[in-house]
């Protein structure tokens, strides 16, 4: 069978890369030049590369930009950004000098608290066990300690073990529901150490309770393992201004834009196809920090999703207001990121991301993180109340068309004085250059 192969693992790079070709492609010698193309020249480098992931056969570059503007609690800061979608770094940098000359952003921290559980099953009194969980709390705690002492120093841990009845979800479900801080690391493995040794001692303690033995009764542990949603691992990050200060080069009418602006941002609060992309356009300024920075962008995504979902109904993550004549704009995020372990110690260009933002712990990082996504969403907010989306987007995407027909240096030219003007559309740019090139 096409595409079947046992022990592709222990393929040396070069076999595995041979295989890939040799199964997929027609001319394997062109895909074998440009999948080696991406491939770093520094040996070094490119074992270290190589070692992140398993199977690797080469490198998928991104482009790493910089946003540089940012006024945040009063200090300056230039902040990197991964992501291969164009308007997206000038969108946050423009944003950026709007709002420096307006006071600049506000972000906070409201909480750090990060979770993890263990999943079980039990058939029986649930008085019996509440009074087994309560009486094995400080055994969770000691059998734990071997992996929480480095964290509890750097004022981190466990801060509480709690037991949670789910048997109206699902027959003879419950959770032991433990909170951590996690201090400047994201704390993944460390979290789910310390429930994998949670869940050993429930199961070993529940094996020898007396009452438990009696009864005939036993805890039947599922699994444990963290929950990337942190509703209360959250910051703030805001903006406002007097109405009148909004007017700029395209605000011509500051009480009209506001006035749009705020209800913009209120259809998104009730119609969810359109809260889906408003909240995409934020995720624009979040995952390219978060991977600019070494951290999950998965697992932002999936925890930020479901915060927005939390009353029931998928809604806008900001908000927008003018009241008693002052514009403001706001954005909570459930952020669980991290400035040690991970990439962060061993990807140069992480290391690099991090120095240019002055090497900030983790809640300065989670304010960071979220005024990306408030300079974003208010960009994309902006432009679809006065000018339109297309307009600065398409300018931007001018290029990649330009790129993918293969325009060279005299044809880039012509196009990009031809359009100074106009609306670019991609079907425009490839009729124009048809009439270029005949």
């Amino acid at each position: 069978m096409q595409g079947n192969i046992n022990g592709f693992s222990k393929l040396s790079k070069l076999e595995k890369i041979n295989w890939i070709a040799k199964t997929y492609f027609q001319d394997s010698s062109e895909v074998q030049q440009v999948i080696q193309k991406y491939w770093n020249q520094d040996a070094e480098l490119q074992k270290l590369h190589d070692e992140f992931i398993e199977n690797t056969i080469t490198n998928f570059y991104l482009p790493f930009g910089v946003a540089p503007n940012f006024l945040i609690n009063g200090k300056q800061y230039t902040i990197p950004m991964v992501i291969e979608e164009s308007s997206v770094v000038a969108a946050a940098a423009k944003s950026a000098k709007y709002w420096s000359k307006r006071g600049g952003f506000k972000a906070e921290v409201l909480g750090t608290q990060k979770i993890g559980q263990v999943h079980f099953m039990f058939e029986g009194d649930k008085s019996k066990l509440e009074k087994f969980i309560a009486g094995i709390q400080g055994d969770f705690l000691t059998d734990t300690q071997s992996i929480t002492q480095n964290m509890q120093k750097r004022g981190g841990g466990i801060s509480s073990i709690e037991l949670i009845d789910k048997t109206q979800d699902l027959a003879n479900y419950y959770q032991l529901h433990v909170s951590f801080e996690t201090k400047d690391s994201m704390g993944a493995n460390f979290i789910n150490s310390c429930l994998e040794q949670i869940a050993a001692t429930l199961k070993y303690k529940a094996e020898n309770y007396q009452e438990f033995l009696v009864a005939q009764q036993s805890i039947d542990v599922i699994m444990s393992i963290l929950s990337n949603y942190v509703p209360n691992c959250v910051v703030r990050a805001s903006v406002s201004c007097p109405v009148e200060d909004l007017k700029s080069a395209d605000i011509e009418d500051p009480v009209l834009f506001g006035q749009k602006f705020v209800q913009a941002v209120d259809i998104a609060s009730v119609e969810p196809y359109r809260a889906v992309t408003h909240n995409k356009g934020v995720m624009n300024g979040v995952d390219a920090v978060v991977l600019a920075t070494g951290n999950d962008f998965r697992a932002i995504e999936a925890g930020v999703h479901a915060y927005a979902c939390k009353t029931g109904l998928y809604k806008s993550l900001s908000y927008a207001k003018v009241e008693d004549g002052i514009f403001s704009f706001w954005i909570d995020l459930p952020l669980a990121v991290g400035t040690v372990g991970g990439l962060t110690s061993l990807h140069p260009m992480v290391k690099v991301a991090l120095q240019i933002l002055e090497n900030p712990d983790a809640k300065e990082l989670m304010q960071i993180i979220a005024v990306a996504g408030l300079a974003q969403n208010f960009a994309a907010v902006k432009s679809l109340t006065t000018t339109g989306i297309q307009k600065g987007h398409m300018k931007m995407h001018l290029n990649n068309i330009l790129n993918q027909f293969g325009a060279d240096k005299y044809e880039k030219q012509s196009v990009l004085e031809h359009f100074q003007n106009k609306v670019v559309t991609h079907s425009a740019v490839v009729d124009y250059l048809e009439i270029l090139r005949s």
